[in-house]
């Protein structure tokens, strides 16, 4: 085998090695993401929750929200999280028609999207 062929099969080598690396320990982080970029994160992200999910690690998983609202009610304290998902404006502004709310009660994940959203403007 020449030195050449060598060469070019080590640099492949090392070139997949360090993919690798990097796939398997990069993780997101939103705060650094372009709004497009979080946007997408975002929408992706909530399909993949459950509900019963804890707050803390919904917060862990797609950082902070970009609107918040809470409120105590007879059955609880009740928070809602908005996150930037679909475009609307071009204004600079993020705004709650521009958002998925996902609603916790005692800081546990009990519904996400634009109905849950109505039921707890009904609380």
């Amino acid at each position: 085998m020449s030195k050449m062929l060598k060469i070019v099969i080590i640099g492949f080598a090392v070139y997949f090695a360090a993919a690798a690396i990097v796939l398997q320990f990069y993780q997101a982080d939103p705060e650094n993401m372009s709004w497009q970029e979080r946007e997408t994160f975002n929408l992706k992200q909530i399909g993949r929750l459950n509900l019963g999910t804890p707050r803390d690690d919904v917060i862990r998983l797609l950082g902070s929200p970009d609107i918040s609202e809470a409120k105590v009610t007879d059955s609880g304290e009740l928070l809602v999280l908005f996150y930037r998902t679909h475009h609307v404006k071009s204004d600079g502004i993020t705004t709650r028609d521009e958002c998925t709310p996902l609603l916790f009660k005692d800081d546990v994940l009990i519904a996400w999207g634009a109905d849950a959203y109505s039921e707890y403007q009904s609380f």
